[in-house]
């Protein structure tokens, strides 16, 4: 599955716009330099129609080892970064998922119709 990198966005923006990469490789360092130092200063940070990125602190919670059972240990809290979808990004991603979804079933009908022959 291919994915999206910085440098990705940096060649679509600079395309689009007719900036030249090195300008917008640095815009684009500083807005995520900015998201960064705003959740590491425990501000959240809300990008309209995209999400909320929120720091959040974890529980204190037991650990075990499964290579040596019985012992146990306590995991301490930490800060993570909890993300949550804006409602046009939610939207377009469900598309995503009803398609998935009914690709599945098509080949999961497909696989059931064919014999096996193996």
């Amino acid at each position: 599955m291919a994915k999206l990198t910085k440098r990705d966005i940096v060649v679509a923006i600079s395309n689009q716009t007719g900036m030249v990469q090195h300008k917008v490789f640095d815009v684009v360092q500083r807005t995520l330099d900015k998201i960064t130092d705003s959740l590491a200063n425990n501000i959240p940070v809300e990008l309209r129609n995209f999400g909320v990125f929120q720091p959040r602190l974890t529980k204190p919670r037991v650990g075990r080892n499964p290579n040596r059972p019985g012992s146990s240990f306590v995991i301490p809290p930490r800060v993570t970064v909890k993300f949550k979808a804006g409602k046009i990004m939610r939207q377009r991603v469900e598309k995503l998922s009803r398609q998935l979804k009914e690709s599945g079933e098509g080949r999961e009908k497909a696989a059931l119709s064919s014999p096996d022959t193996g």
